[in-house]
């Protein structure tokens, strides 16, 4: 993952983005605890010199809530941004690199992950 990635999870509630999340963490070396951000907004966490930023906007009931908040200021190139529920700040974000979608099947989970440009595209190469 690189610096700059932004990537949209969408899914039901339960579908597992925030699980996902953690696992992108571990990977990436976290050891701590990995919270959802449905009642904070945010969660940031420093892995060496890289923040991930990891959004649940599932609370907010209009884009106009995004920039009232402040969020266009929490983006940099130097970060990775995870996004749940990106339709509910749609029109605020930064288009996203790679889209995630999360269907709950009768035993298990189906993720659809499409690159929606180049550095989306280099993430989904070292999958």
């Amino acid at each position: 993952m690189k610096p700059g990635l932004v990537i949209y999870l969408h899914g039901d509630l339960g579908a597992g983005k925030t699980t996902l999340v953690r696992g992108i963490l571990n990977a990436l070396g976290h050891s701590g605890r990995v919270k959802s951000p449905t009642y904070t907004l945010l969660e940031t966490y420093r892995i060496g010199e890289l923040e991930l930023r990891h959004f649940d906007l599932y609370r907010l009931n209009s884009p106009e809530e995004w920039q009232s908040a402040g969020f266009d200021d929490e983006f940099d190139a130097g970060n990775i941004f995870l996004i749940e529920w990106p339709e509910q700040a749609r029109g605020c974000l930064p288009p996203a690199d790679l889209d995630v979608r999360f269907t709950i099947l009768d035993e298990g989970r189906e993720l659809n992950i499409d690159a929606k440009s180049k550095l989306g595209e280099q993430c989904l190469t070292c999958l």
